[in-house]
């Protein structure tokens, strides 16, 4: 399958590797100095998954079937239709990549956005119209070291994607699409609300980087009991609370899945959005924090915990 991966970050880069790996097609959209070291010197993947790899990369200029290897390009410059294009951007970002996954589409294309913010899906759909784009959410722990340096932590990489009724996109179709990223050894699950389950990732995302932030502390302190774990489990409620006033059925007790998935993180592990404030760069903080207090708000949801946290950083 040709694969087409808009932003080459640490989950961007790691889906890269991984399908890669698998003996896809892959051309990556990277920019500045990731951009020129991949090209130089190849992908360096430091994986819990695959151990230490490093991928051959090229300047792309075309689809042209080579497998094993990734093909580097800036958004400006890619030209050709790809079969999946997988949106890894941060959500501030979505626009500048509009025309380019316009510019990767054609009739049987289908488009996949992991973001960490709610509504990635129909934001991208009504930037792209024609395009046929459906929705997902990633569960993994993936950064940038250094350019063209990725690492990917742990054996945890979930993906859980589907489509609405409008999308355009069939069963049979996503049924495909599991298969690849199944085979790149990446847990894929087709979904059948796929509402709910990235209203769910958004929950998780948001209470994450939210307590890490605040304390600015690694996962190990969260998985211990103690006013971290405390504000986690706070935060959890409080945009439970919001999803069932949007009308959100969850499929378990969030608290407990959420939990249950940071439990199971590296302790050293922290959010991109504190290793964003800390570099003191652009970060998801609008679409991770303060859009979902200003949804409590607009919903009429108490939310005194978002509102302490965010007093911090507003």
């Amino acid at each position: 399958m040709k694969c087409l991966i808009v932003g080459t970050g640490g989950v961007g880069g790691s889906l890269a590797a991984l399908l890669a790996l698998s003996g896809n097609e892959v051309v990556c959209v990277a920019r500045g100095e990731h951009l020129r070291k991949m090209q130089a010197d190849g992908l360096h993947f430091h994986s819990g998954m695959k151990g230490e790899r490093v991928i051959p990369c090229y300047a792309f200029d075309g689809w042209k079937g080579r497998t094993g290897e990734i093909g580097v390009v800036t958004s400006e410059a890619y030209n050709g239709t790809a079969d999946l294009v997988l949106v890894c951007v941060k959500g501030y970002s979505v626009d500048s990549v509009a025309d380019c996954i316009v510019r990767s589409s054609g009739r049987q294309t289908v488009v996949l956005p992991v973001l960490n913010v709610y509504g990635s899906g129909p934001r991208i759909a009504r930037a792209c119209p024609g395009v046929r784009v459906i929705d997902g959410c990633i569960y993994i722990v993936g950064y940038i070291n250094a350019p063209g340096e990725v690492t990917q932590c742990g054996g945890v990489c979930k993906l859980v994607f589907g489509a609405r009724k409008d999308d355009g996109v069939v069963s049979g179709e996503l049924e495909v699409i599991r298969g690849i990223l199944s085979d790149a050894g990446i847990k894929a699950i087709i979904s059948d609300d796929i509402d709910r389950d990235t209203f769910a990732k958004w929950g998780f995302i948001s209470a994450m980087a939210g307590t890490g932030a605040y304390f600015d502390v690694p996962m190990g302190r969260v998985q211990e009991d103690g006013p971290e774990r405390d504000v986690f489990v706070a935060l959890t409620r409080e945009s439970t609370a919001l999803g069932v006033k949007m009308g959100i059925g969850f499929r378990e007790d969030p608290v407990t899945a959420n939990l249950r998935i940071i439990d199971a993180l590296d302790p050293q592990a922290t959010s991109s959005l504190q290793k964003d404030l800390k570099k003191g760069c652009d970060s998801e903080i609008q679409g991770q924090l303060f859009d979902m207090l200003d949804a409590c708000r607009k919903y009429g949801v108490d939310a005194p915990t978002y509102e302490r946290v965010v007093a911090k950083f507003r």
